[in-house]
């Protein structure tokens, strides 16, 4: 009998029927700046209507909150987590997302799961109006158990370059406003599993794992509506490493953003985590975002604005002058 690549653990035909159930998806994401479909060795987007356009791109995974949704059999929110981690990064920096690659690799390829997870890129980029142009989906035997999955992604944005926003406007006395997470987002999932290794027991009326894989909020809508009417200093995407982390990379030399620490509306989630953990306070600044995940930065006078245009929105502190990037004051 002679040797296969379906014998080496590579079914191509699997990888032959997740591109079928995807394809009529995907191809409802593009618009007339994507000039061929999915196939070709290399996806083709054409830029128009910019005068001096600057591309913003940004790439990430999931981490181990697939863990959680591998071992819940609940797969729907994973691609909308690996695009929202990747979006919301440019968004950052005025940008608008034009096209979207995911890459998929997997220990034994199950076509209805992988299907799954591409559709939720789909629907997310659908939201940010925004082309699912592209992928690579890897069968991986040896490297990968069956069962196992990883996901990642590539987003590339554009912004004009006099309206690229990057923290150097960023003065003394512009107000910190934070916009809600809806949850642990894609970040921390290592020692939420260590906490909480039963995804199915019952919080808040239902199992576990369903307020665990809510998905990273999206934050386009919400961004480029504030930037139609209002000028922003600074914007902070609360990924890993918290407020500690990621509110720094937007602060100028010689600033510091004095935060409130009581005003930050902590999820019931990350709460019952911290004492059945006995987690430090500062430990958990340092891991989550805490339900903050975006932060704002702008002048006093277009604070009240922003609070109008985002409903759940927050003022959570100032710009002070100061040695450290950051004060969370408890």
């Amino acid at each position: 009998m002679s040797n296969t690549y379906k014998s080496a653990g590579v079914d191509k035909e699997e990888g032959y029927k997740t591109v079928d159930k995807i394809k009529s998806a995907v191809a409802e994401t593009h618009n007339k700046n994507v000039l061929n479909n999915l196939g070709s060795f290399g996806a083709f987007y054409e830029i128009a209507g910019y005068k001096n356009p600057v591309l913003v791109s940004g790439t990430d995974g999931v981490g181990t909150k697939l863990k959680v949704a591998l071992d819940s059999k609940k797969y729907d929110s994973i691609g909308i987590d690996c695009f929202a981690m990747c979006a919301n990064d440019i968004l950052c920096h005025g940008a608008k997302p034009l096209f979207f690659l995911d890459y998929l690799a997997c220990g034994k390829l199950d076509s209805d799961i992988a299907a799954e997870i591409v559709l939720g890129m789909v629907n997310a980029c659908k939201d940010n109006n925004c082309a699912l142009i592209g992928g690579e989906t890897a069968e991986m035997p040896g490297m990968y158990q069956p069962g196992d999955y990883d996901v990642a992604g590539f987003c590339v944005g554009i912004v004009e370059k006099d309206q690229i926003i990057d923290g150097s406007k960023i003065r003394k006395g512009n107000k910190i406003i934070a916009i809600p997470s809806s949850g642990f987002h894609s970040n921390g999932f290592s020692l939420v599993r260590k906490i909480f290794p039963n995804f199915e027991e019952e919080f808040e009326g239902k199992p576990l794992y369903e307020t665990l894989l809510v998905p990273t909020r999206l934050y386009y809508k919400d961004i480029h509506k504030v930037l139609e009417e209002v000028p922003v200093c600074g914007i902070a995407h609360i990924t890993g490493g918290g407020l500690y982390e990621n509110v720094p990379r937007i602060i100028p030399e010689g600033l510091c953003a004095s935060i409130d620490e009581s005003k930050i509306k902590v999820p019931t989630v990350m709460l019952e985590l911290e004492k059945r953990g006995n987690i430090d306070r500062k430990e958990m600044h340092g891991t989550f975002n805490m339900g903050v995940g975006m932060v704002l930065v702008t002048d006093a006078e277009h604070s009240e604005k922003i609070l109008d245009l985002l409903e759940d929105a927050y003022e959570i502190g100032e710009i002070t002058e100061g040695s450290e990037k950051i004060d969370l004051k408890f």
